[in-house]
This record gives structure tokens, C-alpha cells and sequence, in this order.
């Protein structure tokens, strides 16, 4: 059976049966204690498992697994790396095994299927009704799909995606894997072993991945303590984590079928996992008792799997090569030629275009900084750019922030490059380089973790940006000048630092 994953938001009602359905599956995990391997609180600890944050929130954590299950199974959640797609999909996979068996169980239709929330659509990015009310349809209370702990994107209850806050940009990244330092991270993300965080995330997990944990999520304006979706430690607990990420999942499928270059990894450690270079598997635990490992390979191919999505239509796509040659002057005829290049597979020629002079700390409603360019290398951005109407080959630029640290992972801040002074940046969205959300920094900022507390790297592409300044004739200033606009201030007590902001080139 090819099992059909719908738009949450189309099934027919706020209650429609696949949601009733899925509610009721979900209680019946939740009725399972924390040693269940097929229960909530089990499963929220696959993708992340902080014992103390869990007694803060006041969710139990006893009685504990066997150390072998816990072993095997917890803290498994691939971010910062190329297998942030296919983990998840494995994950989506067997959660949604064990949701079909207890709606089976209960007389429900053996064909449920997990829905996905599409926040893109018109009038769609309202978290779907049955996930805000502590009811169930008949009025009573102890509705499984509802969690008090999630505060949206004001912290204030009130649970939207922002639309100036997301975007589909990663849809026309022309490779899966990208650089590790300096230029673009890919659709995917760049190259690793095994990573619970670590590494710059790639484009489809920074935008909207990111962007929308944080926003659903926020944090207690009491307490500060982070809503269940805002922390890689507790997001696997809240029912609309796997509506989300089958959204990401859906838009995956999208990114591969919106050009004919686009593929997944053929290397062999992508496609064996981690597992082969000595590393922990991919592994769920599914009904009965069973134990099941899996491998990107096994992932990469829907039409080889047992479900598929009812709407993968592109978005329009973004203008491409040939669009931004013709900006910078080329004719219309080498501009169509252009829109035929070949895909590589990772950035090439990665050079460091400049950097500011120490780490910046993140406080309240503002931080700046400045880089130093360097005028050589300038020079050499200036140069392909002049020649791009008589070559293909103009180079991309991309502001790096490296080595975030913090305590609170409901951060959410735009960065603008050259924004007027003196002048409010919302109202120049031309010089807004991005949007990034530190999901997971507080982890990553743990020096007893795999990477020694070194937090988290965001990478925006400032191209266009770029290309302006060339066009007006202004690339011949020796800075940038980077403003950061926290959506909500950020108290001290977070204690975010940015220990490098920096800019490269990427030639080719």
C-alpha cells in the first residue's frame, strides 16, 4: 500500500478524521512510560534528551530505559550535516508506524497517513486548530494534540508563522552538498560523520527548518525557559514537530523534482550513513517489538518507499543565473545559454573576503559590527563582476556568522548589510542578508559536548547585495556595515555571542 500524506489544512475541518485519528494515536503513546521504546516520551528522546530542561518543564523522565536502549536509540537527531534529510525521514518513518498501529488497534483506517502543515500556503500559517485548544472536539479537556509550551513568535501564545520570517529560497540551491567553511552550505548540508549539531546547517535546514521550531515554539516570557519545539532537547515531544518536519520531508521531494540537475549524494558515506566509517547507525525502534536500521540510500527514493505526498508543485522559482547576468549587463543571448549550467557538487575557490575584528555579543534590540574587506580581494569580486556580461561565472558572496553561542534557543534575529543609517533596516528588505534561528545553540555551546562547545555557524548569501553596490558604483568601500534586529530583545541572560561575522567569496 502507497500510504498519502495531505496538507493538514485541506483534510476537510479543524477535527477532520485524520487528525481525530492521529490525536488518538497519540494519547496512546503518551499513556506509555518513558521506558516504552514505542512511547512519546521514548520518542521525543530519539531526537534529543536533556533530563534536567525535561524536569524544568515538568515532563517525567523515569522510569529510565535499560542503558542498552538508550545506547542504541537516544540523541540520535542529525543537524549541522547531509544527513539532516534522510535521518528524519527515517524518523517520520517509524513514528508514523507506531501512530498507524494504535489507530489500527483502535478500529481506525489501516491507511492513516501522516499530514503535513504547509505554513507557505495562503492563509495556512496559523498553527491548524486542533493544536490549539486543550479540548477535544466534544469539549472536553486533555486534548494530546495541544502543549501550553509553545509561545510563537511574539511569546505571547499566539502561534503563527511570520511569512517575512521564512522562505523557499533553498528550493533553487543547485547542489545537495556545500561548503564547510565560507560559501554555500547546500540544499542538504555539508559533508560529516555522525553530527548532533556542530557544522554550518544547510540551506533547506537554516530556511524554513530553523526558522519555524523557533517561531512556534519561543519561550516562556516568565520563565525563559524554551517552548517544547524551541530545543532539539524537547521538540520531538510536541505533536506538530512531525507535521513540520513532514512539510520539510514534503519540500525535499520538491527541491529534487524542480531541476534536472538536482540530486542527492552518490559518495558512499552518504549513501551507507555513519555507520560505515565506524560510527553509531540510524536506528528506531517500530510495533512489535522490532528494531529497525536504515541508511540514507534506503532514503533517497520515495517512489522506493511506502508513501508519497499529495502536493509536491514547485514554487515559482527564483530568477536564476541567467536572470542576475542580464542585471549585470549581458546580453539576452548569453544570458539564455547561461541557464543551462552544470550543477557541481560542492563549492570550489572559496576565498575570505573580509572579516570584523572580534566576537560580538547579541543584547537587547540591536548589535553592530563592521568588517574589514580586504582590497585585494575586492578587487577580484569587482572584476567578475564587471566581466559577467561576457562571462558566466560571477562570483557569489556569503556573509558567515561563526561560532554562535548561547543559552537561549528561541533566539530568532535579520541581518542587514548597509542599511541606511539612521534609518529603520525593516524598511530596506534590500539589504536584508537573512533571517537565522539558533536552534540548538545551548547544546552546542556545551564544552563537554562532541565539539567542545564551538555553537552553531549560519551561513546567508549577500549576492544580491553584492551586485548592487557594484551596480551603483559603491563596492569600493574597505567595510560592510552588519546590523542584527532580534525579532524579540534578547536579555542578557541568554548570553549570545557571535564570535566571528566574516564574508567570502566564492568564484565559479
Amino acid at each position: 500500500m502507497v500510504y498519502v500524506r495531505s496538507n493538514v489544512w485541506e483534510l476537510g475541518g479543524d477535527w477532520a478524521d485524520p487528525i481525530l485519528w492521529y490525536a488518538r494515536g497519540m494519547k496512546a503513546m503518551r499513556d506509555l512510560a518513558l521506558d516504552q521504546d514505542t512511547g512519546w516520551g521514548f520518542y521525543g528522546a530519539i531526537h534529543g534528551m536533556d533530563a534536567g530542561l525535561w524536569q524544568q518543564l515538568g515532563i517525567a523522565t523515569t522510569p529510565m530505559p535499560a542503558p542498552g536502549p538508550v545506547g542504541v536509540y537516544w540523541d540520535q537527531c542529525q543537524h549541522g550535516s547531509w544527513y539532516f534529510l534522510p535521518w528524519h525521514r527515517g524518523y517520520l518513518l517509524a513514528f508514523e508506524q507506531i501512530i498507524r498501529a494504535a489507530v489500527v488497534a483502535q478500529n481506525g483506517p489501516s491507511d492513516w497517513a501522516l499530514p503535513y502543515w504547509n505554513y507557505f500556503k495562503a492563509n495556512q500559517n496559523q498553527l491548524p486548530p486542533a493544536f490549539a485548544s486543550p479540548d477535544w472536539p466534544d469539549g472536553k479537556g486533555d486534548n494530546p494534540l495541544y502543549f501550553a509550551q509553545r509561545y510563537g513568535p511574539k511569546n505571547d501564545g499566539n502561534v503563527y508563522i511570520p511569512m517575512n520570517m521564512v522562505n523557499e529560497k533553498a528550493l533553487n540551491d543547485r547542489a545537495f552538498i556545500g561548503a564547510a567553511t565560507g560559501a554555500s552550505p547546500g540544499f542538504g548540508g555539508v559533508q560529516t560523520g555522525f553530527s548532533h549539531q556542530h557544522s554550518p546547517h544547510g540551506g533547506i535546514e537554516s530556511q524554513p527548518h530553523d526558522q519555524v521550531h523557533v517561531l512556534v515554539g519561543g519561550s516562556d516570557p516568565k520563565s525563559g525557559l524554551p517552548g517544547l519545539m524551541s530545543d532539539p532537547d524537547t521538540a520531538g515531544l510536541d505533536p506538530i514537530f512531525w507535521l513540520h518536519h513532514a512539510n520539510i520531508d514534503r519540500l525535499w521531494e520538491v527541491w529534487l523534482h524542480n531541476a534536472p540537475t538536482h540530486q542527492n549524494p552518490t559518495q558512499a558515506n552518504w549513501l551507507n550513513g555513519p555507520a560505515s566509517i565506524g560510527q553509531r547507525a540510524f536506528a528506531m525502534p517500530l510495533p512489535g517489538g522490532v528494531s529497525w536500521t536504515y541508511t540514507p540510500a534506503q532514503m533517497g527514493d520515495l517512489t522506493k518507499l511506502d508513501y508519497k505526498y499529495d502536493d509536491v508543485t514547485a514554487p515559482a522559482p527564483a530568477p536564476g543565473i541567467g536572470a542576475r547576468l542580464q542585471r549585470l549587463g549581458a546580453t539576452p543571448a548569453l544570458a539564455a545559454a547561461a541557464k543551462g549550467e552544470a550543477m557541481a557538487q560542492a563549492p570550489q575557490n572559496v576565498e575570505l573576503l573580509g572579516a570584523n575584528d572580534g566576537a560580538l555579543n547579541l543584547v537587547g534590540a540591536e548589535a553592530r559590527t563592521s568588517i574589514a574587506v580586504d582590497p585585494a580581494v575586492r578587487a577580484k569580486v569587482s572584476a567578475s563582476l564587471t566581466a559577467a556580461p561576457q562571462a558566466a561565472a560571477p562570483d557569489r558572496v556569503f556573509l558567515n556568522l561563526e561560532n554562535i553561542r548561547g543559552l537561549n534557543d528561541a533566539t530568532i534575529f535579520n541581518v542587514y548589510v548597509n542599511a541606511p543609517e539612521g534609518e529603520d533596516p525593516a524598511q530596506h528588505p534590500e539589504n536584508l542578508a537573512g533571517s537565522v534561528a539558533l536552534f540548538g545553540v545551548r547544546k552546542a555551546s556545551r564544552a563537554d559536548t562532541e565539539h567542545a562547545g564551538d555553537g552553531l555557524t549560519y551561513v546567508l548569501e549577500i549576492t544580491d547585495i553584492i551586485d548592487a553596490l557594484h551596480l551603483q558604483g559603491s563596492l569600493t568601500s574597505n567595510k560592510l556595515d552588519v546590523r542584527i534586529v532580534p525579532l524579540n530583545p534578547v536579555p542578557e541572560s541568554a548570553k549570545i555571542s557571535i564570535g566571528r561575522v566574516s564574508v567570502f567569496r566564492q568564484a565559479g
